[in-house]
């Protein structure tokens, strides 16, 4: 194939913003790449939400795409009110109270007022506070009841509503707000795809999460946001009840520090993958790019490293919705990607050949990624009613496309999250043999221009159609016998 039809297994993730706020503007990063648009309820309205689905689904549709809606849930807002000028600037060694009784704007170069109330419980003499990702830096002196006196130990610029973590984690405020509570309920409105959460504590805030979602109607995947020093203890826990993790690398980073950050990183994409979660990497992946029309080179190692990593996507954030470029982004983007992906340590690997198997269809799912691996096959098509077959095989690294055949809308804008994987509309008529299936499969990816006579193909599917989780049959097929 030619560099023009090389399929990207990595999948983009791109945020909505003021600057890319528009019909045309969501159809032209489509047209670029974009796998997934991501709505952040931290700004905006349930109507500004969504008017922004809507214009996802009709670009998505008028490009021929299956394009996965992804919103993000604010969380705990721990963050500073608002300064009488707007922002101060401290000091080193000047000293400033963090104070829960000082009004919402009357902030200044001495004081200024917190959104989270409990800060005097959650902190302790000694403790460092990093305010606006770790740019200033505070060393807490003394508590009381309402105030948290502090020394500045890195100074700068303090501006409104800023966030605050607490070095090494710790504090205390529950992940789902009633803010969240409500947004969710939006979120099963726009039937978004997945539904991030924010600085969960434990995988009983996912649950509870999950719990919401449901009971708002929704039937989106529950992502969590791995941000917190202290979730990385339990974090197999929080990986097991949630359908995809995301490595939110700005809290994280400012809370366990810069230089744990990389290891942390590749931990959590191996530990991922090695228990059937889908994993994203975020946070300033090409930061430059918000005034810049082309990345800088480390930006660039920072996305391919992910990639041979084996994330699942890569998300773009002030990148696309702030910054000057949107598709331009998404497109130097989708250019390293498949860059990255074209290195033999991204196409194959030996991940889980000693593992013992569980489900048939994760055992009919290994067995397809290793006979795909060591067999000149061209592509892989999955009948899939939910998608968790194909979710299996996009575990193993392969450089063979994975099609997944499903007559659910719904599941194919899921599997456009999942590495490797690639949606096919396509229902089965009532009465048809196994064999008839089989050529009608077969028909789909030649009607497409996936294969050509003569290829293989391995084609999986269950003896009983239209049922989820009973995927039990792979068979290898040549084209055009």
């Amino acid at each position: 194939m030619t560099e023009k039809t090389v399929l990207r297994r990595t999948k983009i993730v791109a945020t909505l913003g003021p600057n890319s706020d528009s019909a045309e503007m969501v159809e032209a990063m489509i047209l670029a790449g974009a796998d997934v648009f991501r709505l952040n309820f931290s700004h905006g309205s349930a109507e500004e939400h969504c008017q922004r689905a809507q214009w996802i689904r009709s670009a998505a549709k008028k490009a021929g795409r299956e394009v996965a809606i992804l919103a993000d849930m604010q969380g705990p807002k721990i963050r500073l009110q608002r300064f009488v000028n707007g922002q101060v600037e401290v000091k080193d060694g000047a000293a400033f109270t963090l104070d829960i009784d000082c009004p919402v704007d009357a902030g200044d170069e001495h004081h200024v007022g917190l959104t989270y109330h409990d800060l005097p419980k959650d902190v302790c003499p000694g403790d460092h506070l990093l305010i606006d990702d770790g740019k200033v830096v505070m060393v807490v002196d003394r508590v009381d009841v309402s105030k948290v006196h502090c020394t500045v130990i890195v100074g700068g610029l303090l501006s409104n509503n800023k966030g605050i973590n607490r070095q090494g984690g710790g504090l205390s405020a529950a992940a789902i707000t009633d803010k969240d509570r409500a947004d969710i309920k939006v979120a099963a409105r726009i039937k978004a795809d997945y539904i991030a959460i924010s600085f969960p504590r434990d995988e009983n805030d996912v649950r509870e999460a999950r719990s919401l979602v449901r009971a708002a109607g929704g039937h989106g995947g529950i992502i969590a946001k791995i941000e917190r020093a202290d979730s990385l203890a339990v974090v197999e826990g929080i990986i097991a009840a949630s359908d995809a993790i995301m490595v939110a690398r700005g809290d994280l980073g400012v809370e366990i520090g810069d230089a744990e950050l990389p290891a942390v990183q590749k931990h959590l994409i191996h530990l991922a993958r090695s228990m059937n979660c889908i994993v994203i990497t975020a946070t300033q992946m090409m930061m430059s790019m918000v005034k810049n029309q082309i990345p800088t080179r480390a930006e660039v190692f920072d996305v391919a490293n992910a990639v041979l990593d084996g994330t699942d996507a890569v998300m773009l954030s002030d990148e696309t919705a702030v910054g000057k470029h949107p598709a331009l982004a998404v497109s130097a983007m989708d250019r390293v990607c498949k860059g990255a992906e074209r290195q033999k340590l991204a196409v194959i690997s030996k991940h889980r050949v000693n593992a013992q198997f569980i489900h048939i269809d994760e055992s009919v799912a290994m067995a397809t990624m290793y006979t795909a691996n060591h067999l000149h096959v061209r592509a892989i098509a999955s009948m899939t009613e939910s998608g968790a077959t194909v979710q299996w095989m996009s575990r193993i690294s392969s450089g063979i496309p994975i099609y997944a055949l499903t007559r659910h809308e719904a599941t194919r804008r899921k599997v456009a999250l999942m590495r490797g994987v690639y949606p096919v509309a396509f229902n089965v008529d009532e009465g048809m043999n196994h064999l008839e299936i089989n050529n009608a499969v077969i028909d789909e990816l030649l009607s497409q221009g996936t294969v050509c006579e003569g290829e293989l193909v391995i084609v999986t599917k269950g003896d009983m159609m239209g049922m989820h989780g009973r995927t039990n049959t792979m068979k290898i097929v040549r084209v055009g016998e």
